[in-house]
Order: structure tokens, then C-alpha cells, then sequence
């Protein structure tokens, strides 16, 4: 759709200074902290260090505490609208975590009670709350998902797949984050004091904001500021410093400015990262000086006001950028006594009254996943935002891991008609990687970066883009962090499985293992994190090689908690699978294309409007010879009827591969059965034993994969041959 711009029509916002952007507006020109002692669980001895907690009322006493605090922004946002928005994007890292520990800590074990666990649930939540049918995609990429999100978001509108978009972050307050930067020693037990010269760390924090954004030619009369563009970029350095130069802060705000069509003379105001760690501060500012040379605009980081608030940061931070714009003042670097001399940055002591036209706001986090956003004030004459690139990918190479073992062993073990499910162990998933360059990487990690190893290898690509799914994170890390803080009566725990613990740990370590510069995108989707992945390469992805990939862990104790379909899975299984991929608009061999992605719940006519989108039962039968259906085994019923319902409306008469069955119940199986159509496309045939008795010429055809679960997916493998 061309001539798209992309404008915030409405917003939400609660943090440490309270609720709603009146009271956000007031705090910030009074230069007011809302860091405090915690109150929200009783800190252990020695552990005493303040924090950003919000005080106020929550909707929903019932639901864990990051959903409710989603809840209230996404009310504000949405206040005096009768509007039900086309997509959810929400960036999160804690999801159910903060009820997760308690019912851990108690020794729960009615897996009902951890429904709302995963970062998923939290956009989930939100979409059913909106009535949304539309997908729902939850970024995880640390403190940098809230900014991720509103970046993914705009460029969703761009592609003119959608009018309406609900985006934002949230993060509540849960021991795993308190006592991790803890752990880390990464927090000032003075409160956040960013740039400034005896600064000690960051605030830990919470909060969430919610942006409705819309799509436009030109500013709605509703319009409070515009998304003029965003950039991503990934350090591919180190999983929990930054690059000491800047270099990936510097690409991600390039890049940036570049796609919002400005310059750095363009910018009117920088909302800094600006954690207050020594080290994130001297990172952000080398780049700042090195993009923006002896003209820097004037800047702040409002995080000594608000604390970090992780993945709702940069959305509360978009927020607090419109605000400023929109009012007309500048806030102050609030807890800078004393701006460090070796920084080069002079931060705004006080608020000042004064216009700002354009904003440039970052968002950094671990695993070096940098997102930056321009925004402006709603201008008649600004060009509109450059049209999307087709979501459609040439297939370069792939990768899977099952239980059989790699991927040439699992399509020898599928042709002779043995399964694939269990799990392979962790010697073997790493058994072309350096012994001692893994050594310290558990599972996840490391099914994540063989997976990628393999998957590059296998065309000799150079992948830059990494958008990996998973729907649980490293289980591993998570489960051994809590139970030595929970052994310790939480006086201590491990900073390294901290660490890993993030959703984004796994794909960091293939940036740095491939050195990928450019977007790493984590999203956790649930049994369709595969389908989101390539979903948002398809928003996102660049020019160059890509990689697409899913990888989910079994945990005894944690994934029949977590997971319905594994907690009754005759065979513990887990593994993964990556595409090698290059955005292409007429591909010469094989591609994969996401087609369609819809939420079941308050969706009966789902496979009637799946059919459409997919071009009718003719198309449907000219296109594909044959389905892998993905159907969970805790919602078998469900997912068998939809199957029977698209072959009976469509008449389809090809293969029908029940992938689930061969590699096993866990959240990423799509991503190997993906990998595995891509190469038996790319060979044209489909064995007998996936085919029903005799082999299967393709003919040209290609391999529709559906995912059959709470949410319906479509991704087309297709062929073209000479």
C-alpha cells in the first residue's frame, strides 16, 4: 500500500510515577524518582535495593501481575474507542514469572496453575480482551522488546496487511530480574543514576505502556505523533556487555534515522537507553558522539525516573517521546548530579519548556539486541514511510534436530518409516561445535547454535538477520537460577544462568557464533513460534541471508508444568529446525512464504477464511501436493476437526503428514517439519512413508505446512523448476 505513514492515535501508560500520561507528564517536569524501597515481596537480607514498583490500582486481581499491568495501559490506550485493532504486538521478557516463583517456590504442581506463564500469554490475553482475531506476535528480545514490537508493528502497517495495529511492551517486577542484576551487580542500591559520574547501575523496575497505531495517508485529526521509521541491529559480541565502541547501538539508530527518511541534523532530541550501568552508559554514548559528530542534540534518560522497566521501557519510553512532543518540553536526566566528563554528553539537568519536533529513542539489551525508533510530530507534508518488501523467501539451506538426530538422520529414519521423537543427547546436538567453545552452554543454547552452524553450512551463507522462535526459553538456566536462589533462602544464585535464562540468550549466541549484525528478533508464539518467526521476517528481514529458525528444550520438571501437549506426550521429545533464506520476488527453486495467521478463539469461520486467503479449493489443489498438519496433542480433538473441515471444503486430495507424530509433542516441532518439507521439495518426491504407501512425485508442486492449534498458520513451500 503505498503512500502508508503510520500515527500513534492513542496511549497507555503506568510506571514507578504512576498511571496514565497526565501523571507522567506532571512527574517528568517536576523532575520527581518514582524509585523506592520494594514492597511488592519481602527482599532477602543484604538484597535490599530500591526499585521502580508501581503503586497504584490493577485491574483483574485474578491474572499474573505483568497481564494486569497490560490490562490498565491497554484501557487508556484504547479509552473512547470502539475499535478492535487487526494485530497485537507486546515485547515482554517476564510474562507469568512473578506467579510462576511463587507456585515453583510452593511446590505446586497442578500444571492449571502456570496457564499464564509464558510471555506469550500476556499479548494472548491482551487480543482476547480486544476481541482481536488478527495475529499475535510477543517479542522477546530483552530490554530492547517493547521498541522491537512498535518497530515490527509499523512496518505490519507498511505492508498494508493491516489498518490497525495495538503495540507496546510490559514487565513486571519477579525475583528472577530483581535478584539477577542483583546477581550481576548491575544495580545502584542509590537509585539509578545515569551519565552520571559516581553512577553504580540500573533500577530495576516495572510498567507497561500501549500505543494504538494506525495507518494513514495522512495525519488523522486524532494523530498525537508519527512513526516516521526503526532500526535493528544486533552487537553479535557478547551475551550480557555491550560492544565497548557502540558499534550495534550505532547501526540500529542509522538505520533508524535512514528509514524514517531524515538525517542526525533532523533530530530534535535523543531519549537515551541510558540504564545507568557504567558500561551501558559509555557504550551508548561513544555512539552517539561517533553518529552524531560535534552537533548533538539535546538529550536524557528518563530511567532515573522511572527505574528500567526492561521490555515496557521503550514503550513507556515512546510514550514519554510523543508526550514530549505533543507538550512541548524536554525531561531531565533525573539522578545526574554530576555528568560524567569521560562520556562527552551533556544530559539535561533540568525539564525544560521547549519544542521538539523529531525524537530519536533506543532501546538496548542483553544479547546485544539494539532497536531504535525516530518519531515526529504530525507534519501534512512529510513523505510517506517506503512500501514494504514482499514476505516471500528463496529457501537456501536448512537444519533440523530430533530425536533420530540431525537432519539427514531424521529423513533416513522418516524413509524408513521409524519415528523421531525423544530427545537426543546433549553431546550429540553439539557434535560439530567446538568442545570447549560450548562447554558453558546448556541445552537450549545449544540446539540454537548448531542449528544455525548447520543451517549456514548447508549453502555456505553469510546470514545477517536471525528472527529465532520459541515458545518456553531456556528451561534449563530458568529452573536452576530459582531453585539455587530458592536453596539459599534467596540470598544468592548464578549470574550466569541469569543470563541465559532470557528468551533471546539462544539467538544471541548464533549472532555471535555467525557474527549476524544486523535484526535478531526472539518471539515466543506457543506451538506456532515457528510461524511467528517467519512471520516477522517477513516484516522485518532485510535484503541479505537470513535465518529463520524455532528450538524448544524438554525439562523434567518444567515442560509438563508449562506445556499441556508435553506434560501427555507418550515420549519426552524437543529439538528445532532453521531455514537459510533470502527475501526474493521470483525465486528459482524452492521459497516459503507465511500466508495466513489468525487466532481460533471468537473465530468460527477460521478455515473458511484460511481457504480464501490461501486463493480457494482449486489454487489450494494446483499449489500443494501435499499437508503437514500441525496438530498438539492437548488440543487433538479441535485440531483434527479443523483438518477435516479444510479437506472437505477443499477436496484435497494430496499427502496428509502428521508431523507431530513422527518428531514429537514440543512447541518448535514445525520448525523441523519445515526444514524437512524444504528439502524434500527441494528433491521433488515425498518418500513412502511420509505418502501414504507409494512415493509421491511433487511434480511441481509444493508442501503446504498448517499449524492446527489455538492459533491457525499457513506457510507455503513452494518449487519453481526449468
Amino acid at each position: 500500500m503505498d503512500g502508508t505513514r503510520v500515527f500513534i492515535t492513542g496511549m497507555g501508560v503506568l510506571s514507578a510515577l504512576g498511571s496514565g500520561t497526565g501523571a507522567h507528564v506532571d512527574a517528568l517536569k517536576e523532575n520527581r524518582s518514582g524509585i523506592r524501597p520494594l514492597g511488592l515481596f519481602p527482599a532477602s537480607p543484604g538484597n535490599l535495593l530500591p526499585a521502580g514498583e508501581y503503586s497504584g490500582d490493577l485491574p483483574e486481581p485474578g491474572m499474573p501481575r505483568t497481564h494486569r499491568l497490560a490490562l490498565a495501559a491497554m484501557r487508556e490506550a484504547c479509552a473512547g474507542r470502539d475499535i478492535v485493532p487487526d494485530a497485537v504486538i507486546i515485547g515482554t521478557t517476564t510474562g507469568g514469572m512473578a506467579l510462576t516463583e511463587e507456585l515453583l517456590r510452593a511446590g505446586e504442581r497442578d500444571a492449571a496453575r502456570y496457564l499464564h506463564h509464558s510471555t506469550s500469554s500476556v499479548a494472548e490475553y491482551i487480543a482476547g480482551a480486544l476481541s482481536c482475531r488478527g495475529p499475535v506476535l510477543t517479542i522477546t528480545t530483552a530490554c530492547s522488546s517493547g521498541t522491537a514490537a512498535i518497530k515490527l508493528a509499523c512496518e505490519l502497517l507498511r505492508s498494508g496487511r493491516a489498518r490497525c495495529v495495538l503495540a507496546g511492551g510490559a514487565d513486571s517486577l519477579c525475583r528472577l530480574t530483581y535478584y539477577g542484576f542483583n546477581a550481576l551487580q548491575l544495580i545502584d542500591p542509590d537509585g539509578a543514576r545515569p551519565l552520571d559520574r559516581s553512577r553504580r547501575g540500573m533500577s530495576v523496575s516495572e510498567g507497561a505502556a500501549m500505543l494504538l497505531l494506525e495507518a494513514a495517508a495522512s495525519a488523522p485529526a486524532n494523530a498525537i505523533a508519527e512513526i516516521l521509521g526503526g532500526g535493528l541491529s544486533c552487537d553479535a559480541y557478547h551475551p550480557a556487555s555491550p560492544h565497548p565502541d557502540g558499534d550495534g547501538a550505532r547501526a540500529a539508530m542509522s538505520a533508524a534515522i535512514e528509514d524514517a527518511g531524515t538525517s542526525v541534523s533532523g533530530i530534535g532530541y535523543i531519549n537515551l537507553h541510558g540504564t545507568g550501568t557504567v558500561d551501558n552508559d559509555r557504550s551508548e554514548a561513544r555512539a552517539v558522539r561517533a553518529l552524531f559528530g560535534a552537533n548533538i542534540p539535546p538529550l536524557s534518560s528518563v530511567k532515573g525516573a522511572t527505574g528500567h522497566s526492561l521490555a515496557a521501557a521503550g514503550a513507556i519510553e515512546a510514550v514519554i517521546s510523543a508526550l514530549s512532543m505533543q507538550k512541548g518540553f524536554l525531561p531531565a536526566n533525573t539522578g545526574c548530579i554530576d555528568p560524567d566528563p569521560d562520556l562527552g554528553l551533556v544530559p539535561l539537568a533540568e525539564a525544560c519548556e521547549t519544542p521538539v519536533a523529531t525524537v530519536l529513542s533506543n532501546s538496548f539489551g542483553f544479547g546485544g539486541n539494539n532497536a531504535c525508533l525516530v518519531l515526529g510530530k504530525p507534519s501534512a507534508g512529510r513523505a510517506p514511510l517506503p512500501k514494504a518488501l514482499p514476505p516471500l523467501f528463496e529457501i537456501r539451506g536448512g537444519s533440523c534436530v530430533t530425536g533420530a538426530g540431525d537432519i539427514e538422520a531424521t529423513l533416513a529414519h522418516l524413509e524408513e518409516g521409524m519415528e523421531c521423537r525423544g530427545l537426543l543427547p546433549l553431546a550429540d546436538i553439539s557434535k560439530n561445535l567446538p568442545p570447549r567453545e560450548v562447554r558453558r552452554l546448556k541445552r537450549l543454547p545449544r540446539l540454537a547454535v548448531a542449528l544455525a552452524m548447520a543451517a549456514r553450512d548447508s549453502a555456505s551463507g553469510a546470514p545477517s538477520d536471525i528472527f529465532f522462535g520459541t515458545a518456553w526459553g531456556p528451561l534449563s538456566e530458568t529452573n536452576d537460577f530459582l531453585a539455587k536462589l530458592f536453596e539459599s533462602d534467596e540470598q544468592y544464585t548464578s549470574p550466569t544462568d541469569f543470563v541465559g535464562s532470557v528468551h533471546n540468550a539462544p539467538a544471541g549466541q548464533a549472532a555471535i557464533w555467525l557474527k549476524a549484525t544486523g535484526a535478531n528478533v526472539t518471539v515466543t508464539g506457543g506451538d506456532c513460534s515457528f510461524e511467528e518467526a517467519l512471520f516477522a521476517a517477513g516484516l522485518a528481514a532485510g535484503s541479505g541471508d537470513l535465518l529463520v529458525m524455532a528450538a524448544d528444550e524438554h525439562h523434567e520438571i518444567l515442560s509438563p508444568l508449562f506445556d499441556a501437549s508435553a506434560a501427555i506426550a507418550q515420549v519426552p521429545s524437543d529439538g528445532g529446525g532453521a531455514l537459510l533464506l533470502r527475501r526474493s520476488e521470483a525465486p528459482g527453486g524452492a521459497a516459503i512464504a507465511p500466508l495466513f495467521y489468525e487466532n481460533t478463539a471468537g473465530n468460527p469461520e477460521i478455515m473458511l477464511s484460511l481457504i480464501a486467503a490461501l486463493g480457494g479449493p482449486e489454487r489450494i489443489s494446483s499449489d500443494y501436493a501435499a499437508i503437514f498438519a500441525g496438530m498438539p496433542a492437548a488440543s487433538r480433538q479441535q485440531s483434527e476437526a479443523r483438518l477435516h473441515e479444510f479437506i472437505s471444503a477443499t477436496g484435497f486430495s494430496g499427502a496428509v503428514v502428521d508431523y507431530r507424530a513422527l518428531i514429537g509433542e514440543f512447541a518448535s516441532s514445525s520448525a523441523a517439519a519445515a526444514a524437512i518439507a524444504a528439502r524434500l521439495a527441494g528433491k521433488g518426491t515425498l518418500p513412502a512413508s511420509l505418502a501414504g504407501g507409494a512415493s509421491l512425485p511433487l511434480n511441481g508442486k509444493g508442501i503446504l505446512i498448517l499449524g492446527l492449534g489455538a492459533f491457525v498458520t499457513a506457510a507455503g513451500i513452494t518449487t519453481r523448476r526449468p
